[in-house]
């Protein structure tokens, strides 16, 4: 006798409560993006970067979660990489074409074209890098290019100026297209930054780390666009010094490898 086949769909593996949390603050980031472009669209520029600003720190907490929670997964990850894309890669390119570049006509739009593919292949080429065993100790402690997030708020840099010293020089195309250039560039880039995933506090500097938490929070309460504007400066010019401090531990592990080779017994 044949058995009649049932004609409901194969079930589809479910995800846990641990697994489910960091991906609603994933939503949630993709949400803030997409909203940024609606305020773009109303010409309401400080609420669209800010909310930037907020999907960049549910990104940063949807990773934490999801360790500390163990609920990481793959579905997980490509969300992921779909929201930052959206959020840090779509959104502010189209908050700077309304704001000032779509007055520089095609340039203008294939400028910010660039840096929304830039993004994109920033984030393919870090997908592929997951999980690679052959890196180096002391590289887990930087990044390769400058991370999306990071690029966002860098390549809004001009605008988040100008909400302090209102529209002048800094809100012209070319000095945007400026910006949008670099940035790109570093996005895709092998320029090592520093990264902030495995750094330990010693136990000494956690009180004055978190009466300097403190202060940033009062600054950015009181003057929210100067201290986001230096925030960026400061993270500029802190990338020569991820290179040389890169260079410097690459330089020590190749001398601690030659040694170890040199001090083997001869076979």
């Amino acid at each position: 006798m044949f058995r009649r086949r049932s004609s409901r769909p194969p079930r589809i593996a479910g995800l846990s409560i641990n697994q489910l949390i960091p991906n609603i603050l994933t939503l949630l980031a993709l949400c803030a993006g997409l909203t940024s472009i609606r305020f773009g669209l109303h010409a309401k520029w400080e609420q669209a970067v800010v909310a930037i600003m907020l999907a960049a720190v549910l990104d940063g907490l949807d990773g934490r979660v999801a360790r500390m929670l163990q609920g990481t997964s793959k579905f997980g990850a490509e969300l992921d990489s779909l929201s930052d894309f959206v959020s840090f890669g779509v959104a502010p390119a189209m908050l700077l074409y309304f704001w000032t570049m779509q007055s520089a006509g095609g340039l203008g739009w294939a400028l910010v074209l660039l840096f929304a593919v830039c993004c994109a292949l920033r984030l393919a080429r870090f997908n592929t890098m997951l999980g690679q065993p052959d890196l180096p100790p002391y590289a887990y402690n930087f990044f390769t290019g400058v991370p999306a997030p990071a690029a966002a708020g860098l390549v809004l840099l001009p605008m988040i100026i100008s909400f302090e010293t209102g529209p002048g020089f800094i809100s012209r195309p070319v000095v945007v297209a400026v910006f949008l250039l670099g940035i790109s560039f570093l996005m895709i880039s092998k320029v090592p930054t520093f990264s902030a995933k495995r750094v330990r506090i010693p136990h000494r500097w956690v009180l004055p780390m978190l009466l300097l938490v403190g202060l940033l929070a009062a600054f950015m309460v009181s003057e929210p666009w100067l201290t986001m504007a230096s925030l960026g400066g400061l993270y500029l010019a802190m990338i020569p010094v991820s290179v040389r401090a890169f260079r410097r531990l690459r330089e020590q592990a190749e001398r601690v490898a030659s040694d170890a080779v040199g001090d083997s017994p001869a076979t």
